[in-house]
């Protein structure tokens, strides 16, 4: 056999006993149907993969109560404890990291070469998150002549996680292990593109001897479920990753219950190159960063600005690898780009080629639908495209490359800031100074100077504008999900003033 008829074959026996029995949601430890379902399809062919309970209101309702009762008794285990069973569920992640791979291309359309290791990424934010759970609640001393000053940390309650339909395995254990280690419960509502491998997660946890209730899966959209768990009054947090428009309305949502929000949104990335950078390893990780993962991915450096005295030679270099860049199904370990999630996102990135043309910048490669089955789109590239085009401005989130050229650092700034965005920039110069200022200097929470998006977990994760609100990795995630308190002891060298003696 192939290795896409093995992948296929494999795949079929993981999805059998969801197809009989649908994706349940995971409520109190418990499996809860729903009063209605919905469907899952597969965006290689548009074939059902299974039915899906439909979490609402009365749902969020139960699961959240089942957080708010788990809470006390998962807040005071000690962190030792927690540390070994969130170990334990990292265990279970990579027994099952070949299903959960399997599935989780056949749901999204991801290429089995980048999903192979998403499990496997998410086993690592496990026991990253875990590791740090012993110290979790560590202050600091804080004396004055007068006072000691101890701070102490306890986690915030149970929270509610809003997870995407991009690699959305690894998101969840990204916002889910920190929330686990810092001594939260968790009401997870997975987007409903993507809901297969939210329901394995939920399994793994619960066979690890994850207490019930203390994480709780929930299915359903956005105005049913989502905003039945933004507005509960027992959840004293969202962690949402998704769309801009989407973290507005959720902040709005959770305003009245004074809900503390984490967003991780949008991005119009730019990737700078000037004149002078490596430019073999400048192009590979131009075209790794907006063509892998179907180009659907937050941090994809989605706007090309190249230094004018070399943009021909560079783009013909990347016209011709574009073109090169293999289309097919995900299963298949040679494909490089799989279909687009959901005819709906299909019909947006298409959109756009027709948007970029009315703007007047030329198609250099790609738009063009691939098959007569499935949201297939060649990858994309747009160049002599202006700053303010819509195709310059707006999150396309697919295999969409616009390229602008500037002809010296100021021009490159202005370009690269002018957006609304600001998640992540990548520069390419050999130039430490240049580096160094233009770096200070670019509106983005993350920067990468010669390389592309390397992730390393104690680090701060996260934007600034449009693009997100707080940080991920390391104690920035403690610092979310936890609230600090401080206590002050009087040493005796305080004098209290008198009054009325």
């Amino acid at each position: 056999m192939t290795d896409l008829a093995t992948h296929l074959a494999k795949l079929d026996t993981h999805l059998a006993r969801f197809r009989s029995g649908g994706i349940l949601n995971l409520i109190d430890g418990q499996d809860v149907a729903g009063d209605a379902t919905f469907e899952t399809r597969s965006p290689v062919d548009e074939t059902l993969i299974a039915h899906v309970a439909l979490g609402d209101a009365a749902s969020i309702d139960r699961a959240a109560k089942a957080a708010k009762a788990a809470f006390p008794a998962w807040a005071a285990m000690p962190g030792d404890q927690r540390k070994a069973l969130l170990h334990c569920i990292a265990d279970g992640i990579e027994a099952r990291a070949e299903e959960i791979a399997l599935c989780e291309c056949w749901d999204t359309g991801q290429a089995w070469r980048f999903m192979s290791k998403a499990a496997l990424r998410g086993a690592e934010n496990f026991r990253y998150f875990a590791d740090q759970a012993p110290a979790a609640r560590d202050g600091q001393s804080l004396p004055t002549p007068t006072h000691w000053n101890v701070t102490i940390r306890h986690p915030i309650g149970p929270v509610g996680v809003i997870t995407p339909w991009n690699t959305p395995f690894m998101l969840s254990t990204w916002k889910i292990a920190p929330a686990l280690a810092a001594g939260c419960t968790v009401v997870h509502k997975p987007a409903e593109f993507s809901p297969l491998s939210a329901r394995l997660l939920a399994e793994i946890c619960n066979e690890a001897g994850l207490p019930p209730g203390v994480l709780n899966l929930v299915n359903g959209v956005g105005e049913g479920a989502g905003r039945a768990l933004t507005e509960h009054p027992d959840i004293k947090a969202i962690a949402f990753v998704g769309e801009t428009r989407t973290g507005s309305m959720i902040m709005k949502q959770g305003a009245d219950t004074l809900k503390r929000v984490h967003f991780e949104l949008g991005g119009k990335n730019p990737v700078i190159v000037f004149d002078d950078a490596d430019l073999d390893r400048a192009l590979d990780a131009v075209i790794f960063m907006i063509y892998s993962l179907n180009g659907e991915r937050c941090t994809s450096s989605s706007r090309l600005l190249v230094q004018d005295s070399i943009a021909d030679k560079f783009h013909a270099r990347l016209v011709d690898r574009v073109n090169a860049i293999r289309v097919g199904h995900p299963l298949d370990p040679a494909t490089e780009v799989g279909p687009l999630i959901h005819r709906t996102h299909f019909d947006k990135v298409t959109s756009y080629v027709e948007i970029g043309r009315a703007d007047g910048a030329t198609l250099a490669a790609g738009g063009l639908r691939v098959g007569g089955e499935g949201w297939f789109i060649r990858p994309t590239l747009f160049t002599n495209a202006r700053s303010d085009m819509r195709i310059s401005q707006e999150e396309v989130f697919g295999p969409f490359l616009t390229s602008i050229t500037f002809a010296d650092e100021a021009e490159a700034l202005r370009i690269a800031n002018g957006v609304a965005y600001g998640l992540t920039g990548y520069l390419w110069t050999q130039d430490l100074t240049r580096a160094l200022r233009f770096s200070e200097r670019l509106e983005a929470g993350m920067i990468w100077v010669n390389s592309e998006n390397v992730r390393h977990l104690p680090t701060p994760f996260g934007g600034v504008k449009s693009s997100g609100i707080g940080r991920d990795g390391g104690d920035w995630s403690f610092d979310f999900y936890m609230e600090t308190k401080n206590t002050s002891f009087a040493t005796g060298q305080h004098k209290i003033q008198r009054l009325g003696a």
